[in-house]
């Protein structure tokens, strides 16, 4: 597992000085604030510039960027959760088991949704981020159970 996260990509140019539109952005918006340390395709640089475009991020950095880069934060920066929350990257790879043990799969994504967020699995299942689909999230066991009938398999 990475010690780092990612929060954005690097997107099209936005002006003349070396800005760029963050793609992806991650909800948290001080990553993006003028002071900020992010990794950028591998390298540490400092956000020197940030304001809104689109309802975007544009910010300009330190140093040299590609179009479509990695923009990280180290792990150890996010802020900790409350009790049942989590962050989306911590539920890729777990098991998904329906009440009554029956294995679903594993979390290849979490993906975003207008209601609702949804959990795709590794065989293309998608089943809604919702109380009434997810009982329990057990990170130290690696598993989520899952009422049944929201399967594809069912």
């Amino acid at each position: 597992m990475s010690d780092r996260v990612t929060v954005g990509r690097v997107g099209r140019p936005h002006g003349l000085d070396g800005s760029f539109v963050v793609e992806q952005p991650s909800d948290d918006a001080r990553w993006f604030a003028v002071g900020s340390r992010l990794v950028v395709g591998g390298a540490e640089l400092e956000v020197v510039g940030a304001r809104r475009s689109g309802g975007k991020p544009v910010i300009r950095v330190s140093g040299e960027t590609v179009r479509g880069a990695t923009i990280e934060v180290p792990r150890d920066a996010l802020p900790p959760t409350r009790e049942d929350e989590y962050y989306a990257f911590q539920l890729v790879g777990l098991e998904v088991v329906e009440e009554g043990e029956r294995s679903l799969g594993r979390v290849t994504a979490v993906l975003p949704g207008v209601a609702n967020d949804a959990l795709e699995l590794d065989g293309g299942s998608l089943l809604p981020l919702v109380g009434d689909c997810v009982r329990s999230i057990d990170l130290e066991a690696g598993r989520i159970l899952v009422a049944p009938g929201f399967s594809e398999l069912d």
